[in-house]
């Protein structure tokens, strides 16, 4: 068998999440229904995360095995499928890999954005790009709010009821938020996410930038490890997944490839 790699891009919006289900419409279930008609044979594929429904992905990473006599070239993986993809998802770069490569096990770290319209009024350009908070953020305070969630601690308190993790324990690298405008980014890189984690840090922060909390409220949730004490979990069409790490072995693309809608700008 061969298994080859795959870079995947999408809006979610119209999607029931990643994961293929019975009776919805899903990403999983339409890239394996292209890609099964490119290879002439049924191919199912496994991805670096699952996201959940309304969630979109800019580099989302797949990988699937393939008989050794289904040779098909780099521009049949990808424009080939594209071709046969709805256009609000597409393959954007395509990898033969060894069999040791799982693009979940693998993984060494995801980078996930959220963008927030923060007006008071409405805007319906682009709407399913970004979630609204109406009531004005301060996002230094978020951002030095946010820096308690550094490092290996406990999760608990920002992990769903129906997260099946065996462990709540993640490490964040990386998390800033920053402004342009009307827009508020939150970048965060971590070894792996609990289910509903990156939502309920939004959540939380949302409450500290609006001034309902202060801002050592953040490092107290922690402490509690009680998702109930916790604040709202953000809606789920302003967050994307933008980067998958992998050790330099694979070879992988690994730029994060950041939403330009809006002229939204890349955050370093």
């Amino acid at each position: 068998m061969d298994r080859v790699a795959l870079g995947i891009a999408y809006d979610g919006t119209a999607y029931h999440g990643w994961q293929r289900q019975r009776g919805v419409s899903t990403v999983q279930a339409e890239l394996e229904g292209a890609l099964s008609k490119i290879a002439n044979t049924q191919i199912k594929v496994s991805c670096a995360g699952r996201t959940d429904t309304g969630v979109h992905a800019t580099q989302q990473v797949v990988h699937f095995d393939v008989d050794v006599g289904v040779v098909r070239t780099s521009k049949a993986w990808v424009e080939g499928t594209n071709a046969l993809l709805p256009d609000d998802i597409a393959v954007v770069w395509m990898q033969p890999v060894s069999s040791a490569f799982d693009a979940r096990h693998s993984a060494i770290a995801r980078r996930y954005l959220y963008i927030i319209y923060n007006k008071r009024r409405r805007s319906p350009i682009a709407s399913n790009s970004y979630a609204r908070y109406f009531r004005d953020l301060q996002p230094a305070v978020m951002h030095e709010a946010a820096q308690a969630l550094l490092g290996e601690q406990d999760f608990t308190s920002f992990r769903s009821a129906h997260c099946q993790a065996r462990t709540p324990f993640r490490n964040i690298h990386r998390i800033t938020v920053k402004s342009q405008g009307s827009l508020v980014f939150v970048d965060i890189i971590a070894n792996a996410f609990l289910y509903h984690m990156v939502r309920n840090i939004i959540g939380v922060l949302l409450e500290v930038g609006c001034g309902n909390k202060p801002l050592e409220w953040v490092g107290q949730l922690l402490a509690m490890k009680d998702r109930s004490r916790a604040g709202k979990m953000a809606p789920a069409c302003g967050l994307y997944l933008v980067s998958v790490i992998y050790p330099d072995q694979y070879y992988l693309p690994v730029e994060a490839q950041l939403p330009h809608l809006l002229g939204l700008l890349p955050i370093e």
